[in-house]
């Protein structure tokens, strides 16, 4: 004989219970029907003044009496898998009782429930709907790093308290001479007086069947520039000198150069800067020559491959030196004017700060910190070259760097934890070596799996005026650019000395959509949480408002951002 027990269970509003249990079936009529029920065997409860079909219906079968006492012969297994599903569901209900929120119930919730508060620190190019997706996702994680903020914050205590902005010791010049004697052969000492750009001729032995960048290594090692050097290669025999039977190639330097940061928006004022005809960037965008491929450098996982020579960098400018050299071989004044104030420029982000290959070619005697960098031979060439850094609030920067080049897994709990075992790291090395040894750390710098070194801004500056005059360098706040486009523009004319646009050239230039912006699937993983802000916050304040106070400009501190 089958017996059916129907159960219904209402979770008030006030957290109370109410349970009315009402068995029928069978001959036994003494019970009457749950009006809830309605007769159908369910066992049902109530959330939020909603029905909700908990469990199916419980069906066992007695012998002879049909009472809750013949409950008792049931078989054992039997029985214990009733109790056991019964306390499953009393677990189930008072997770819900003593957590007092819906996202944290041991089951997952039917209902749609609003998303948590907007968050102050959304990212640039970022709107509040970008996040919309990440409303469920769980606070579990997030509460649990703020329990372990006082231990983070002891690392960055002991971090700041050894932090020490010392003056380095500066190489000479015969020293820098016998670090690159090859380039020191090729670039001279003088330039051409009547070009804004460092120029200058030298002899080109090749016939004119030979391809002059046959061995160029950004060719040999990229196939994407080839399509580059196929149209150097058609405009190269049209732009040589000929004197007293021999032939002459101009050869030329950056006149400027935007040495930094990543994820700062070099690429966007890049972009806008080109469309100025006065202004003839290298070849590629970004050719790291200086910090990477003169040591043959293209990714550092990879080992070292063959030295880029300087020659190879120089080919980079030869299309903005064809158009030098017709302005100073041109027979009107005019044309000679028009084509002089060329200027050339270069767009390396890592031009500032990355010193990594110091280690694998110079002598290590200096306590960890590198005897030469890239600023010491810019200069001994370049002394008045000109300097352009966009920068950013760091705590930004470094989120959209991993977002950039994370290759897997992101999110605001990798991130989290990658901040944590970086900030370790860094503290390990400041016990023993100074700030500059570890921020100039190669090894330290690849360990560590976020570059939180990269927006340590003060100290590259810093260093970077040790060899240059403060008068060489503009430096933007991205905050700035992305607010007033124009304004940032106009700062960057007058530095450069550049002639003024019409009226439809600026338009283009200042009103065209931002470059290199958040991709859509990166701004959908949303912010960082704001534990992890804050962490980082407590980290960079110090390098901050030394920057501050080396520009004369709190705007540097990013305390309201």
């Amino acid at each position: 004989m089958r017996h059916c027990i129907n159960c219904c269970i209402q979770l008030l509003p006030d957290g109370a219970h109410k349970h009315q249990v009402n068995c029928r079936g069978g001959p036994h009529h003494g019970h009457q029907a749950c009006p809830t029920c309605k007769g159908e065997n369910k066992i049902l409860f109530r959330v939020d003044s909603k029905q909700m079909n908990l469990l199916a219906v419980l069906e066992v079968r007695t012998e002879g009496n049909e009472n809750w006492g013949g409950f008792m012969r049931f078989k054992k297994g039997k029985r214990c898998s009733l109790v056991f599903g019964l306390i499953i569901m009393t677990l189930v209900m008072a997770s819900y009782i003593l957590s007092g929120a819906h996202q944290e119930l041991l089951i997952s919730s039917p209902f749609h429930y609003g998303g948590f508060p907007s968050n102050p620190s959304l990212m640039d190019s970022e709107n509040p709907s970008d996040t919309k997706e990440h409303h469920h996702q769980s606070s579990v994680n997030n509460i649990s790093y703020v329990k372990d903020y006082p231990s983070i914050k002891l690392i960055i205590n002991s971090i700041t308290a050894r932090i020490e902005f010392t003056t380095r010791q500066l190489p000479d010049l015969e020293d820098l001479k016998k670090q690159e004697l090859h380039m020191f052969s090729v670039i001279p000492n003088k330039f051409l007086p009547n070009s804004k750009s460092p120029c200058w001729y030298e002899e080109f032995s090749g016939r004119n069947t030979t391809d002059p960048y046959l061995t160029n290594s950004y060719v040999l090692y990229s196939k994407r520039f080839r399509s580059t050097f196929d149209a150097l290669r058609k405009a190269f025999w049209g732009h040589l000198a000929h004197a007293h039977g021999k032939h002459f190639r101009l050869r030329c330097l950056p006149h400027f150069y935007i040495i930094g940061q990543p994820k700062c928006g070099t690429t966007d004022l890049y972009d806008r800067l080109r469309l100025h005809p006065e202004v003839k960037f290298s070849a590629i965008k970004e050719p790291h020559w200086w910090t990477r491929k003169r040591f043959g450098i293209v990714r550092l996982r990879d080992g070292l491959r063959d030295r880029y020579p300087v020659e190879d960098y120089l080919d980079l400018f030869d299309l903005a030196a064809h158009q030098i050299h017709q302005g100073l071989q041109a027979s009107s004044a005019k044309e000679q004017s028009k084509m002089n104030t060329i200027i050339i420029g270069e767009a390396s982000a890592s031009t500032m700060w990355d010193n990594n290959a110091w280690t694998f070619f110079y002598d290590n005697s200096t306590d960890g910190e590198p005897p030469f960098l890239t600023q010491d031979f810019i200069h001994a060439f370049q002394p008045n070259a000109k300097l352009i850094v966009m920068l950013r609030d760091p705590v930004e920067r470094l989120y959209s760097d991993y977002l950039y080049f994370a290759s897997s897994n992101k999110s605001a709990d990798d991130f989290h934890e990658k901040v944590t075992e970086a900030l370790q790291l860094f503290e390990n090395c400041m016990l023993d070596y100074s700030l500059r040894a570890c921020v100039y750390n190669n090894t330290l710098n690849n360990a560590m799996p976020v570059r939180l070194q990269v927006g340590l801004y003060a100290v590259y500056l810093l260093d970077w005026l040790s060899v240059f005059d403060k008068q060489q360098f503009l430096i933007l706040r991205l905050e700035d650019h992305a607010s007033n486009v124009k304004y940032t523009m106009h700062k960057v004319f007058q530095f450069l000395n550049l002639g003024p646009l019409s009226e439809k050239q600026e338009a283009l230039m200042t009103k065209s959509p931002a470059s290199n912006a958040r991709r859509p699937e990166d701004r959908n993983l949303g912010p960082m949480w704001p534990i992890t802000q804050k962490i980082l916050r407590d980290f960079y304040r110090p390098f901050n408002a030394r920057l501050a106070q080396v520009l004369a400009d709190e705007a540097f501190a990013w305390k309201t951002t």
